[in-house]
This record gives structure tokens, C-alpha cells and sequence, in this order.
């Protein structure tokens, strides 16, 4: 937790060997059978609830993804970062273009508890170099890809976490959720 209360969240599904999409941007791989793993938990019994998230942040191919895919964010207001000029398709949205320290701390920290960067390699990667990232939640498919668009390719200096959740799932995902170690611990 950042020292004004507010949590920056990263959130990914990545198959096992680490891939966010395949090389041509496609997830179709997260579509997977329901009821592989009869140990694991069903999403209802999932542990632990999420606290409600106040704010999205996006990359802007995620961006386009949600618009193709049906928008999956309601009315939550969503930042996208982009350079690029995108369709505006909900009021909830605005894009962004600047440093992401300042969108943090000045923007977004002050007005939002719980922010949550859901979409891009680079966008992630970018946060976590910045070291602007309380807390990692990562959802692992159980599919190996081989190759594509690698989660945690350029994350900057090595950084211990610390395991806050570990959870198996009966379609055969695992959730681990990591937070960054207080500075007093």
C-alpha cells in the first residue's frame, strides 16, 4: 500500500511458461474446459474477496481487445496509456499519454483506493520498473504456449515479494497473489 492509502494492483493471466498472448496478440488460449481439477476451488468458493476495484488502467491494444471482446469494465472509470488517437467509447474512459509516476501519485492515487493495471506486457513491465506496483495478482493457465508476448520479459532490478494467496481452481488455473514487503519488515 502506497504511503496515501491507495493499492496499484497488477493483474495478468499468463500461461506457464510466462506468455500474455500468443505472437499475433491473440488469448483464445484462456478459454479452457471447466472441471479438469476436482481438488481445486470453483470461482464461488473462491477465498478471500477482492476488494471492490475504483480504477482501471489499460494499454491501449488491451484497450481494443475489451472494445472487440465486449467491455468488460462497466462503469468504472478506465485510464488508457496510449500515444496513438483511439475511439473514445464510453464515458468512463480517458487516455493518457504522460509519465506514469505522475498518473499515480498526482492523478490517480489521491482520488483511488484500489487501482488495478490489467492489460500489456509493456504497460506492466513499465509499472513494475517505475517500482509503482503494491501488489501482483497473477492468474496461470495451464497451457504451455511456447512462444508469444512474455509477461515479465524487462522488469528492472531484482525484488523479493512476498505470497499473500495461493489458490487452485477446479478449470485447472492457479491465482497467486504477491504483495511488495513493507519497508519495515
Amino acid at each position: 500500500m502506497s504511503a496515501n492509502g491507495s493499492t496499484v494492483t497488477l493483474h495478468v493471466v499468463a500461461s506457464l511458461d510466462g506468455f500474455i498472448a500468443r505472437k499475433d496478440n491473440t488469448v483464445s488460449w484462456m478459454d479452457n474446459p471447466a472441471d479438469v481439477y476436482e481438488q481445486g476451488l470453483s470461482e464461488s468458493d473462491a477465498a478471500g474477496p477482492v476488494p471492490p476495484i475504483d480504477c482501471f488502467v489499460l494499454g491501449s491494444r488491451t484497450y481494443e481487445h475489451a472494445l472487440q471482446l465486449g467491455w468488460p469494465y462497466g462503469d468504472t472509470p478506465v485510464i488508457v496509456l496510449t500515444k496513438r488517437t483511439l475511439p473514445c467509447a464510453r464515458r468512463s474512459v480517458e487516455f493518457y499519454s504522460g509519465d506514469p509516476k505522475r498518473l499515480i501519485g498526482e492523478r490517480l492515487a489521491p482520488r483511488y483506493g484500489n487501482i488495478w493495471l490489467v492489460g500489456g506486457a509493456l504497460l506492466g513491465q513499465s509499472f513494475l520498473q517505475l517500482d509503482l506496483v503494491d501488489e501482483i495478482r497473477l492468474m496461470i493457465a495451464p497451457v504451455l504456449l511456447g512462444s508469444g508476448l512474455r509477461l515479465f520479459s524487462d522488469c528492472g532490478a531484482e525484488t523479493q515479494w512476498r505470497l499473500k494467496h495461493a489458490a487452485a481452481y477446479k478449470n485447472g488455473f492457479i491465482e497467486v497473489v504477491y504483495g511488495r514487503p513493507s519497508a519495515n519488515a
